[in-house]
């Protein structure tokens, strides 16, 4: 099944992707996407949509797939071909930072280029929406907490990354964590590690890499994190980009005004931003 957050008529809700068009769930059942995993309400959800009204899914207005996440992981130089590019150490354990939730953005809505930076990158990731929550969670039964995947694109500010050894500036100016087109829940992709990550910018292809590359695979990074806080429903991680970022090209390629930037991994989605100018005040 593919869940969706969308906006109708001023109001957010939930919908349900059937082909080309978009069951509005949320106003059946009430309440957004979070709410429903915490709830376990799939299969109320499956039941509604018999019952909602349809949106053509070219009309509808995509929101970040989890608007509201109580928390958002990211996962540093997860692939040896992106930690190669990066010069960095070779380390026992994940590297984490965080990404604030009013920073994210949804399918086809603009990535926004800061007025204070000349050098915006493309991240492409695959994402994992935290289904049953847990504290000191075990790798083995790890996957069993997941409600799906997504996609993700991790924008950086690499100027403000640079500013320190330390990541939160550039990666959480506003518009620059585009999230989506929507949830594929975990039944339908039963081993993560069999999926592609390709972010191509105009057409052309930037990354492309095996998600079985991952350094620290998605159990072992779901353990790590469930050690030193409790995960919660809708909880989102986000697992590394592949090698080929723009920073580390020769010249490096910096996103622009006008750009179009998709992440694509087949079985779970196509995620497509295009890049604007932010504006002073916006976001």
């Amino acid at each position: 099944m593919k869940l969706v957050s969308l906006a109708v008529n001023g109001r957010h809700s939930v919908g349900v992707v059937d082909d080309e068009e978009i069951a509005d769930v949320g106003a059946v059942l009430g309440g957004d996407l979070k709410s429903l995993l915490a709830a376990d309400g799939l299969a109320r959800t499956r039941d509604a949509v018999s019952q909602a009204a349809r949106i053509p899914l070219a009309d509808a207005v995509l929101l970040p797939v989890i608007p509201n996440p109580g928390k958002i992981f990211c996962v540093g130089h997860n692939y040896e071909t992106h930690r190669q590019e990066t010069g960095r150490d070779k380390t026992e354990h994940p590297s984490i930072f965080v990404r604030f939730a009013d920073s994210q953005i949804g399918h086809g809505a603009p990535l926004l280029l800061p007025a204070v930076s000349t050098m915006f990158d493309y991240e492409g990731e695959l994402a994992v929406v935290i289904g049953q929550g847990g504290r000191a969670i075990p790798a083995e039964r790890a996957l069993e907490h997941v409600a799906g995947y997504s996609c993700y694109n991790d924008a950086s500010v690499r100027d403000w990354q640079w500013h320190t050894r330390q990541f939160t500036p550039g990666k959480n100016f506003p518009g620059t964590g585009a999230f989506g087109p929507w949830l594929v829940t975990a039944d339908e992709i039963p081993d993560p590690s069999l999926l592609s990550v390709t972010t191509r910018v105009n057409g052309r292809v930037m990354q492309s890499q095996p998600t079985a590359d991952m350094i620290f695979p998605i159990p072992t990074i779901i353990a790590y994190l469930s050690q030193f806080t409790a995960l919660s429903t809708g909880d989102v991680i986000v697992t590394g980009t592949p090698g080929g970022v723009g920073a580390k090209r020769q010249p490096p390629v910096w996103l622009q005004v006008g750009d179009l930037v998709e992440v694509d991994i087949p079985q779970v989605g196509l995620l497509t931003n295009p890049v604007q100018a932010e504006k002073r005040g916006q976001g």
